[in-house]
C-alpha cells in the first residue's frame, strides 16, 4: 500500500479523511457547529470559518515566507550566481498559491460577514474591530493582485521588461509586500480577537 505522505495530494486527502473522523467522532456543539443533522446555518458557517482560516494560514504564512526567506536568501543567491532555481521555479509556484490564497481569504471572510458586511466596513454597530481588520486586509489584496503580482511578472521575465522597468517593479513589489507584512500584524490581532468577531463567529 502506498504511502499517502509520498505525495501531497495524498497528504491533502488524509488530512481530509481524518477531519471526517473527527467530525463523526466529536459532538460538533464542541466546534461551534449544530451537529451533522442541525442547523445548517451553523454548519455552513463552521466550513466557512475553517475555509476562511486555512487560506489565511497559506496567505500571511507565502507572505512571511517571501519577506523572512525568500528576499534575502535571493540576495545572498545573487552573489554567488545560484539564484535562477529559485525565480525560475520556486518563485512562480509560490505567488500562484499566494494570491489565490489571498483572494480565497477575503471572499471566505466575506462570506462569514454575510448580512454584517456593509455594517463591518462602514466601522458601525459593534463590527468596528472586525470591519476595521476587514479594511486591512482588503488593502492587502489590492496589493497583491494589484502591485505585487503585475511587477513580479516583470521581475521573473513573465512579460517584458527593461533593465529600468524591472528596477522600478523590484522596488513597488518589495515595498507593497512589506507594506503588507506591517498590515498584517494589526489585522490578525484585530481579526481573531474582535468582540464583534468573536459573536459573529459564536466563539
Amino acid at each position: 500500500m502506498k504511502n499517502p505522505l509520498d505525495s501531497i495530494q495524498g497528504t491533502i486527502i488524509a488530512g481530509i479523511v481524518i477531519l471526517v473522523v473527527s467530525l463523526v467522532i466529536l459532538d460538533w456543539n464542541e466546534i461551534g457547529m449544530s451537529g451533522i443533522f442541525g442547523d445548517a446555518s451553523s454548519i455552513y458557517l463552521g466550513f466557512m470559518r475553517f475555509f476562511h482560516v486555512i487560506a489565511g494560514v497559506a496567505w500571511i504564512g507565502l507572505l512571511y515566507y517571501f519577506n523572512f526567506v525568500q528576499v534575502p536568501a535571493l540576495k545572498a543567491a545573487a552573489a554567488d550566481g545560484t539564484g535562477a532555481g529559485i525565480t525560475k521555479h520556486v518563485a512562480p509556484l509560490a505567488l500562484l498559491w499566494f494570491r489565490w490564497a489571498a483572494l480565497a481569504t477575503w471572499v471566505a471572510g466575506a462570506a462569514l460577514l454575510g448580512a454584517n458586511f456593509t455594517d463591518a466596513f462602514l466601522l458601525q454597530n459593534g463590527y468596528e474591530a472586525i470591519g476595521l481588520g476587514s479594511w486591512m486586509g482588503t488593502i492587502m489584496l489590492f496589493n497583491v493582485w494589484g502591485l505585487i503580482w503585475p511587477n513580479q511578472q516583470k521581475i521573473l521575465g513573465m512579460k517584458k521588461a527593461t533593465d529600468e522597468e524591472k528596477s522600478t517593479a523590484r522596488r513597488v513589489a518589495l515595498l507593497a509586500s512589506r507594506t503588507n507584512t506591517m498590515l498584517s500584524i494589526p489585522m490578525l490581532l484585530l481579526m481573531t480577537n474582535g468582540l464583534s468577531h468573536r459573536a459573529l463567529l459564536g466563539l
